[in-house]
């Protein structure tokens, strides 16, 4: 099965500043490769298409860098957030489940994004990739979700929302706000028993940080 992808690049990466003030936070390096680039990477060994950009902070860097290898979502005029940054982008992604991203964190073990095809089933409209806190690295803070029966999604708990999913974006329609987050349409889909998650196989670092750079290229091997 192959489905559209979303990299989530706009945001303006305030945490990471001074970085940011020169960089979008995709586009910073680790271990020699952009952040954007690596999420790239597993899109394409996942056998994902189309590939879908949004940009805002410094957005002319990240589409130079992109050039032909995905869609521009131009958010340049109003930051959208999340779930309003994807339903402006739906145009360019096509009817269906989406896969999202987030750039700015780094995954060991099996590609997320290919565990999330094999674990999607037709009763689900949204399936998150989780990570077990003690498996994270430069996480602050605590868990976002724990796993119910057939691992329906729970608010609270020990496991961190890892930056993947497989969502369908159809009933983005019904909310009225412009710029939101996406966190507004999983609880109506966990209000109605229709969110599920997988916990990754391996480890994961929230890039998020200058200081997390270093825990992240530990990560890598070096």
């Amino acid at each position: 099965m192959s489905l559209p992808l979303m990299i989530f690049a706009a945001g303006k990466g305030t945490r990471m500043a001074p970085l940011t003030d020169t960089v979008p936070k995709p586009l910073i390096p680790v271990a020699g490769r952009t952040l954007l680039d690596r999420a790239l990477d597993l899109g394409r060994a996942a056998g994902v298409g189309p590939v879908v950009v949004n940009i805002h902070h410094l957005g002319h860097q990240v589409r130079d860098h992109i050039g032909a290898q995905a869609a521009i979502s131009d958010e340049t005029d109003l930051l959208l957030d999340t779930g309003g940054g994807l339903r402006k982008a739906l145009p360019l992604l096509g009817a269906g489940p989406v896969i999202t991203m987030n750039p700015d964190v780094i995954w060991t073990g099996p590609n997320p994004i290919r565990a999330l095809l094999a674990g999607w089933r037709e009763d689900m409209d949204a399936l998150l990739m989780l990570v077990p806190i003690a498996r994270t690295h430069g996480r602050q803070g605590g868990g976002d979700f724990s796993l119910g029966p057939d691992n329906h999604l729970i608010r609270k708990g020990d496991l961190v929302y890892g930056g993947a999913q497989i969502i369908r974006p159809d009933r983005l329609e019904e909310i009225p706000e412009t710029v939101f987050s996406l966190n507004l349409l999983w609880d109506r889909l966990i209000a109605e028993g229709r969110a599920f998650g997988l916990v990754h196989a391996g480890a994961w670092c929230d890039v998020g940080r200058p200081d997390c750079i270093p825990l992240a290229e530990e990560l890598l091997g070096g």
